[in-house]
């Protein structure tokens, strides 16, 4: 059952990376409509992915998710692990793929295959923003699977609020909220992107736990 699970976390980080970071590399985040539909691309790969992959692993897709979940324990120590590596893993292969369909059209907007960078911000602000997006977008996760009677709004839900996290962050970091997300096109990208890297991990797993936090203190109050 871990190799389905797994299987699905792959799969799904791949296509979220290709189609994703592909908007950007092929659209633009600058250009006319860019920034719009580059947080699109992403929030409907969630939607997508959520509704064929989530009855088999739950399409956390982000170790950032797997974390709160792991944390929330909802899931061992084993599948914690199994999932990091699965969903970095598919990362890497859906940048490899989109790093081939680039060079063969020697095309690539971002001159990075859309790695996320905090030139904008600097280090401080780009770990501040991370921690807030991946915040608010962690904990509408948690808030929407915790009921049962919104299981079929959930991939929607999730997928949008991925979408608007873009919206804000697309000008500032380029909006990680995912640590596999910026792994897998800065390894092939290389340079700032691998250097700046370690903001794009760190910023993602603190809001993730914060939002963790935040989520039981809000049970806790309801009670």
């Amino acid at each position: 059952m871990r190799i389905k699970k797994c299987l699905a976390e792959f799969i799904g980080t791949a296509i979220l990376v290709f189609v994703g970071c592909g908007s950007a590399v092929f659209l633009g985040a600058d250009a006319d409509g860019g920034h719009l539909a580059v947080a699109l691309a992403f929030g409907l790969s969630i939607v997508a992915t959520a509704y064929v992959i989530g009855n088999v692993s739950g399409c956390h897709i982000n170790p950032a998710v797997s974390l709160a979940v792991f944390m929330n324990k909802k899931m061992t120590m084993g599948d914690f692990i199994s999932y990091v590596i699965s969903q970095i893993a598919g990362a890497i292969a859906g940048a490899g793929l989109l790093k081939y369909v680039s060079l063969a059209a020697d095309y690539d907007m971002t001159d990075g295959l859309g790695s996320n960078l905090y030139d904008n911000v600097g280090v401080a602000g780009g770990l501040v923003v991370e921690i807030i997006l991946t915040f608010i977008f962690v904990l509408t996760i948690l808030g929407v699977t915790s009921d049962e009677n919104k299981g079929g709004v959930a991939g929607i839900v999730i997928g949008l609020t991925l979408a608007f996290v873009h919206i804000i962050g697309i000008p500032l970091t380029g909006t990680s909220v995912n640590p596999a997300r910026s792994i897998g096109p800065a390894i092939f990208a290389g340079g700032d992107a691998l250097s700046q890297l370690w903001v794009f991990i760190v910023g993602p797993l603190v809001g993730a736990a914060v939002a963790l936090l935040a989520f039981k203190a809000i049970q806790t109050a309801k009670k």
